[in-house]
């Protein structure tokens, strides 16, 4: 991995964020995996723009940056439906994504040890995060390569079939 820095996120970075998005979007649709996140490039989807926006607002919002160019971004906050409501205190992410070149091998794991920081800054002993389960549990077992146990499991019906959700959990050093 090229040198990345990671620093707090703003409106001027939602151009940025969105083309890291439609890239991902681009990378698993040729490899047959658009139930993740359909087919569409999100830049071209008012919802997901108006997201990526309020996203921008927030204290949690964070991009890497390498070779002067955003290559991954991550949102921590609070957990939302349809994720499980926490049964103590937690930091969780609520996005995390990254460029598929060379340059940004290594972000995803980069982003989520800046989450794990925080929290611990924050005082809360686990890390929390929900993911796509389809596709024979890939993303699952990436995030479990990154210290996360799976938990619990959701579904949410959308108008191209069910979306099967994992969420999973990383307890912090020295919390109980």
């Amino acid at each position: 991995m090229s040198t990345v820095t990671i620093r707090r996120g703003g409106p001027a970075d939602v151009p940025a964020v969105l083309a890291v998005f439609d890239g991902a979007v681009r990378w698993l649709v040729a490899r047959g995996q658009a139930g993740q996140w359909g087919s569409r490039p999100f830049s071209s989807i008012p919802e997901t723009v108006a997201r990526a926006e309020r996203y921008a607002r927030w204290d949690g919002f964070f991009v890497a940056v390498g070779a002067g160019q955003v290559v991954g971004a991550l949102v921590v906050g609070e957990s939302s439906e349809p994720v499980p409501a926490p049964v103590e205190p937690e930091l969780f992410v609520n996005l995390l994504v990254t460029d598929h070149s060379d340059a940004a091998r290594g972000v995803g794991a980069l982003l989520l040890e800046h989450a794990a920081v925080l929290a611990v800054a924050r005082g809360v002993g686990v890390l929390r995060l929900d993911c796509y389960a389809g596709n024979g549990g890939g993303l699952v077992r990436y995030y479990e390569r990154q210290g996360f146990t799976a938990t619990e499991t959701f579904t949410v019906d959308q108008p191209g079939g069910p979306w099967p959700g994992q969420v999973l959990e990383r307890r912090l050093p020295g919390r109980r």
